[in-house]
């Protein structure tokens, strides 16, 4: 499996990341830990995951997910330089929250403590802060990259204005880092914050792209097709959204396309958003082996124009 560039950033990774947001919520410890092992040795080496997972779920305060990945390093020490580790910054945690200097510090330390290394890939600021400049921010991660604890910085749901002030406050500085990755909800259905201005953005500036939501919390795997069908922890925490008229058009295309192609449902949502001109590598999970083959599978897939262009019809 071939890695990708990752924007301006330094950085490699793998055609397909790794969505480790199941870890501690739907995927228990165990079960984590045979996914790791299978996703890496067959070449999906780039994790993402961030400090508030899996906060949302009852009884959690956050840093489950962390914590399960730091525990499969600390069994497995040879996995770490095998591994691009992504984690994030910004979302409510019990002791603070936002992107100013004295959280992320704070913050970084705990998620290196959880994840047990001494040093995190790529660091996203989670979601905007009006409250904080973005110089302080900025500030903030140069200490971090000095010291060696941070190679690379990226924005997860900013817009492009936000994005835009971000890159003025680095290019008036000569010692303020730039973000070079972006992480925006983007897939079949979900198009119309990252379609336009914050992918040209991403394009004009060599910002590598991680969309997140790539099988749009399972809804593009085909499994959820009607009301009855939103059983479980996922199915309930909001594919119901998608079940509506322009949903069932899209699964119908992809339908179709798998018919021809021989690629499901799973692998043709992937396959898609990489074929996609600002996209570096989707984000997407698995909580079982099978879905994890998929995503293997995904990485190699590859969509004719034909099948393109039906697809993207369906979801405008």
């Amino acid at each position: 499996m071939n890695k990708v560039r990752l924007g301006r950033t330094d950085l490699k990774i793998s055609p397909i990341v790794f969505g480790c947001n199941v870890f501690g919520w739907t995927v228990d410890e165990a079960e984590a830990h045979s996914l790791l092992d299978r996703m890496v040795d067959a070449g999906i080496t780039t994790l993402d995951t961030a400090d508030a997972y899996s906060r949302w779920v009852d009884g959690h305060s956050g840093g489950e997910s962390e914590t399960i990945i730091g525990n499969w390093l600390a069994a497995n020490p040879g996995r770490r330089g095998q591994i691009d580790l992504i984690t994030k910054v910004g979302f409510p945690m019990p002791d603070g929250e936002g992107l100013s200097a004295a959280w992320i510090e704070t913050a970084v330390e705990d998620s290196l403590r959880r994840l047990q290394t001494d040093r995190i890939d790529l660091y996203f600021s989670h979601r905007p802060d009006d409250e904080t400049p973005h110089e302080e921010t900025l500030a903030a991660y140069a200490r971090l990259i000095e010291a060696g604890k941070v190679r690379a910085i990226g924005a997860s749901n900013f817009d492009a204005s936000q994005m835009q002030a971000a890159e003025e406050a680095s290019e008036a500085s000569d010692t303020l880092p730039r973000y070079g990755a972006q992480q925006p909800e983007y897939n079949l259905y979900s198009r119309e914050k990252f379609d336009g201005a914050l992918a040209d953005f991403c394009l004009e500036h060599d910002i590598g792209v991680i969309p997140y939501y790539g099988l749009a919390s399972g809804f593009l795997t085909g499994k959820y097709r009607r009301e009855d069908d939103l059983t479980g922890a996922r199915g309930k925490r909001g594919v119901g959204r998608y079940l509506d008229n322009r949903g069932f058009a899209i699964l119908d295309a992809m339908d179709r396309v798998s018919e021809e192609s021989g690629f499901d449902l799973s692998e043709i949502a992937l396959a898609w958003l990489r074929a996609k001109p600002a996209v570096t590598a989707p984000i997407a999970s698995a909580t079982t082996l099978v879905q994890l083959n998929s995503l293997i599978r995904a990485a190699d897939a590859t969509l004719s124009d034909e099948h393109m262009a039906r697809l993207d019809a369906a979801g405008s």
